[in-house]
Order: C-alpha cells, then sequence, then structure tokens
C-alpha cells in the first residue's frame, strides 16, 4: 500500500522527504506535497524524514485520515514532481511549532 501526506504538511511543505525517496512519487503545490500512489513504492524511507509527521502508509494511519487517500491520488495527478530539497514555507517553523513538533 503506498503512502500518503497529511494535512500536517499543510503551511508547512519540509521537503526533507523528497530527498529520502528512491523514486520521484512527491509532488507540490504552493502549501504543500501529495505522494503519487501509483509511483510510491512503500520503502517508508519519507516517514521519518517528515519533521511534522504528515506521512503515514496507508496501513498504518488512522481512519480519520482515510480522506487523505484520494486527495494524494487526485492532487499528485495534477502537479508537478518535486525531485529535490527545496526551502520550506516562511510559516514552517510556526505550523511545526503548532503541532507541536
Amino acid at each position: 500500500m503506498p503512502h500518503i501526506v497529511t494535512d500536517n504538511c499543510s503551511r508547512c511543505r519540509f521537503t526533507d522527504c523528497v530527498s529520502h525517496c528512491p523514486v520521484a512519487c512527491f509532488h507540490a503545490d504552493e502549501e504543500r506535497l501529495y505522494i503519487d500512489p501509483d509511483v510510491c513504492i512503500d520503502c517508508s524511507a519519507c516517514i521519518d524524514a517528515c519533521p511534522v509527521h504528515a506521512i503515514y502508509d496507508v496501513l498504518d494511519m488512522p481512519e480519520e485520515l482515510a480522506p487523505w487517500i484520494a486527495i494524494n491520488a487526485t492532487r499528485s495527478a495534477e502537479l508537478p514532481v518535486i525531485r529535490a530539497r527545496e526551502q520550506p514555507l516562511a510559516t514552517a517553523a510556526s505550523r511545526r511549532a503548532e503541532l507541536g513538533f
């Protein structure tokens, strides 16, 4: 099963996960990242790399996060691939603190 990016990524866009991914499965918009479920190889390298705990294996995620499966699939198909680490958003540090990380 693929991995997904959840709402914790919103207003952060930390891209540490991208630099740990062995395939190009991450896509980005101006606010967050998404994972293409058809490209993800389920290696889990991205999970520990995310400083705001936004990434889950679909099999291990809380049930209330299930809508993010479809959101990742839809948005990743519409957005460009991100292949390298980039600077997080200006709001990333405050969002991380808000999330308690």
